[in-house]
C-alpha cells in the first residue's frame, strides 16, 4: 500500500478515526483526573459520537479501503447513523442514573465509545478477518459494561454469562471462517462470492457457513443462541441494557445482511434455509416465552428475540424489497426500544431506587399520565397495531416474504405477532385499569425527552414514513450492484 492509497483509505475511515483517537484521549483525561472527570468525559464522549455521525452525513465518502477489507457505501452509512443514534441516546439516558447504578466512573463512556467503534467497523467489514476483529472489539467492551457494577451480584453474573457464551460464539464463528477460507482460499466477501459462482459449493463450505451464521445469531440473540439475553438484560444496569438492546443489535444485523447478500448470495438456497429456521424459532419463542414474565426487563429481552425473528423474515426473502424491509424494521425497532427503556428507567421510587416488575406500573395513568400515554403507544407499536410505526415495520417484511413465496413463514409470523400482542396489552391493562401501588419520583428531563420523541415517532410515522422508506430503499440498493 503506497502513501496515496493509505491517505484515501484514512479518508474513508475518518468517522471511525474520530472515535478511536477520541476514545484514547478521553481515557487519558480520565486516568489523570480520576472519577471526578466523569461528567466531562461523558459530555465529550457524546460530542465525539455526534461529530462522527455529522462527518458521515455532511462529508459522505464511498469506496473500499485497506485492500477491500473495509467498505463505505450508502448501506453502511445508513446503518452507522442508526447505531450512533442508539449509542448517543443510551449514553444521555445514563447520565441521570450514573450514581444510582454505580456507573459514575469515567471508564463507562469510554467503553461505550469503543463498543460503538467496533459496531461501526463491523458494519463496514468486507472481509472475514476485519469482521472478526471489529466484532471482538465491540464484544470485549460490552462484556465489561455488563458487569460494571461490581457491587451487584446480578450484574457480575450477567457479565460472566455474557462473556462465557460470547466466547463460545466467537469460537464457532472462527471455526466457520476457517472452513470457508479452506474451501474458497479467500477471506474477502467479493472473492468468496466469485469462487461460489464458479461451481457447486462443497459440503465443508456449507458447514462453515452454518457456523458463521450461528456465531452472528448469538450477537442478534436469535434462537437457539438466545440463552444469554434474558439474564443479561435483567442483571445488567438498566442504562447498559438500553445500550445492548439498541446499537449492538443494529450492527450485528447489518453485518449479517451484508455477509449473506455480499459473500454468499450464489448459495442463496443453502443459507435461506438457516435464516428461515432461526426466524421461525425466534418469533415463536419470543412470543410464547414472554407471556409468563413479570420482570419488565426480561419481558423486553424476549421481545427483542421475537423482533429479531421478524427482521430475519425480510432477510429470508433475499430480495431488495426484503432488505429494505429489514432496514425499516431495524429503524423502527431502535426508536421504539429506546423510548421503552427510557420509560423503564423512569420507574424509580423515592425509597428503594428502581423497580422492574410490570405490576409496579399499576395506576400509572393516574400518577404519571404523560408517561402512561407514551408507554401505551410504544407497547401498541411493538405489538404491531395499526396505524403505529410497528405495524408498518412488520408489514414490509411480511410483504417481502409473500413476494418470495415464503407463505408459511409469513403466516406463522402474523400468528406469533397476535400471540405476542398479549403481553404488550397486559402492560397497558396494568397501567390503565389497576390501582396504583407505588408513585414514581420526578422523571429526569433527558428521559422525558427520549420517550416523548419516541412516542411522537411511532404515533406520527405516517408523516415521516415516506422519506424513511426512500432512504431505506436507496441503502438496500447498494447491496445489489
Amino acid at each position: 500500500m503506497n502513501a496515496e492509497t493509505l491517505v484515501a483509505s484514512l479518508h474513508l475511515v475518518t468517522p471511525e478515526l474520530i472515535l478511536a483517537v477520541g476514545a484514547l484521549v478521553l481515557l487519558m483525561v480520565g486516568v489523570f483526573s480520576g472519577d471526578k472527570s466523569t461528567p466531562t468525559v461523558t459530555g465529550l464522549a457524546v460530542a465525539l459520537l455526534i461529530a462522527s455521525g455529522l462527518w458521515m452525513v455532511l462529508v459522505p465518502a464511498e469506496g473500499s479501503a485497506f485492500g477491500g477489507a473495509y467498505l463505505a457505501d450508502g448501506y453502511a452509512r445508513f446503518m452507522k447513523v442508526l447505531a450512533l443514534i442508539g449509542s448517543v441516546t443510551a449514553m444521555i439516558m445514563a447520565v441521570g442514573h450514573a450514581r444510582f447504578d454505580h456507573l459514575d466512573r469515567f471508564e463507562f463512556p469510554v467503553l461505550l465509545v469503543l463498543a460503538t467503534l467496533g459496531i461501526m467497523l463491523m458494519i463496514s467489514a468486507n472481509d472475514l478477518i476485519s469482521l472478526y476483529l471489529s466484532l471482538e472489539l465491540q464484544s470485549l467492551a460490552l462484556y465489561v459494561v455488563a458487569a460494571i457494577n461490581r457491587d451487584s451480584l446480578r450484574s457480575t453474573e450477567a457479565g460472566l454469562k455474557y462473556f462465557v457464551l460470547g466466547a463460545l460464539s466467537s469460537g464457532m464463528l472462527l471455526y466457520g471462517m476457517s472452513l470457508v477460507y479452506g474451501f474458497t482460499g479467500n477471506t474477502g466477501f467479493d472473492e468468496i462470492a466469485k469462487v461460489l459462482m464458479a461451481g457447486k459449493p462443497q459440503l465443508g463450505l456449507i458447514f462453515g457457513l452454518v457456523f458463521i451464521l450461528a456465531g452472528l445469531a448469538f450477537k442478534i440473540s436469535a434462537v437457539p443462541f438466545h440463552m444469554w439475553t434474558p439474564d443479561v438484560y435483567e442483571g445488567a444496569p438498566t442504562p447498559v441494557t438500553a445500550f445492548l438492546a439498541a446499537a449492538p443489535k443494529i450492527g450485528a444485523m447489518a453485518i449479517f445482511v451484508r455477509l449473506v447478500i455480499g459473500a454468499f448470495q450464489p448459495i442463496f438456497v443453502e443459507w435461506q434455509q438457516v435464516v428461515v429456521f432461526i426466524s421461525l424459532a425466534s418469533m415463536l419463542l419470543g412470543s410464547f416465552a414472554a407471556i409468563g414474565q413479570r420482570n419488565i426487563k426480561r419481558l423486553m429481552a424476549y421481545s427483542s428475540i421475537g423482533h429479531m425473528g421478524y427482521a430475519l423474515v425480510g432477510l429470508a426473502a433475499g430480495s431488495k424489497t426484503g432488505i429494505t424491509g429489514v432496514i425499516i424494521y431495524l429503524t423502527i425497532y431502535l426508536i421504539t426500544t429506546l423510548g421503552t427503556f427510557a420509560c423503564i428507567m423512569a420507574m424509580r421510587v423515592k425509597e428503594g431506587g428502581n423497580v422492574e416488575n410490570v405490576d409496579d406500573l399499576a395506576g400509572l395513568s393516574t400518577t404519571k399520565p404523560f408517561m402512561a400515554v407514551v408507554l401505551s403507544a410504544l407497547m401498541f407499536s411493538l405489538a404491531g397495531i395499526p396505524p403505529l410505526a410497528g405495524f408498518f415495520a412488520k408489514y414490509f417484511v411480511f410483504v417481502a416474504a409473500v413476494e418470495a413465496q415464503l407463505y408459511g413463514l409469513a403466516i406463522i409470523g402474523v400468528l406469533s405477532s397476535v400471540v405476542g400482542a398479549y403481553y404488550y396489552l397486559r402492560v397497558v391493562k396494568v397501567m390503565w385499569f389497576d390501582d396504583a401501588k407505588v408513585e414514581f419520583t420526578r422523571i429526569a428531563g433527558e428521559l422525558r425527552l427520549v420517550f416523548g420523541l419516541s412516542g411522537l415517532f411511532v404515533v406520527g410515522y405516517l408523516l415521516v414514513g415516506g422519506p424513511l422508506d426512500v432512504m431505506a430503499e436507496a441503502a438496500a440498493k447498494t447491496l445489489f450492484y
